[in-house]
């Protein structure tokens, strides 16, 4: 819930340009997340809700972020589409299975994780260039990320394809392990 409280005051800061302050609003929703996963493994307080809300508030976060810094010319167009172009697949996808099949449970693969981390870490690299702080060049992250959207957009596509004719072929309602 931290994440997607921290939303619209990082929109707000972005979008009044007030670099240092979405720098670290940025970081302490990355930060959470990376600590919301590790907690929930280790101490087995996964919940088909919080992985829901997990998926949420990193979409909501990322999306904004994206949006926002493309707006004002801080990050290039072209990904900020491929960004979200990758989320409202995912989506509709889960919105699909939802009407079709029934109650999904998000599982998000190494690859999704390894594209969020990556969206984490660009983001940071623009807000600490941005605030004048010594950064990474960002463009060779600009081109990782835009990599693993579209390798984690097609293998969601592909996995959740696959169980879905599986299970609409098996007649059943719950959705085979992967």
């Amino acid at each position: 819930m931290l994440r997607v409280l921290l939303v619209a005051p990082i929109c707000w800061l972005l979008w009044h340009e007030r670099w240092p302050f979405a720098l670290l609003l940025v970081a302490v929703a990355g930060v959470s997340d990376g600590l919301d996963g590790f907690l929930a493994r280790h101490y087995g307080w996964q919940s088909r809700l919080g992985g829901i809300l997990d998926a949420v508030a990193d979409k909501l976060l990322l999306i904004a972020c994206f949006v926002i810094l493309a707006w004002r010319q801080q990050a290039p167009i072209w990904l900020a589409v491929i960004v979200c172009g990758r989320d409202a697949i995912i989506a509709l996808g889960a919105l699909g299975w939802r009407m079709l099949i029934g109650l999904i449970e998000p599982r998000p693969s190494l690859l999704s994780k390894a594209c969020t981390l990556a969206q984490i870490v660009y983001l940071l690299t623009v807000l600490l260039a941005l605030a004048h702080w010594p950064g990474l060049h960002s463009a060779a992250l600009a081109w990782l990320v835009a990599a693993l959207c579209v390798a984690s957009g097609v293998h969601y596509v592909w996995v959740w394809s696959r169980r879905a004719w599986r299970v609409r072929h098996a007649g059943s309602l719950s959705p085979p392990g992967m």
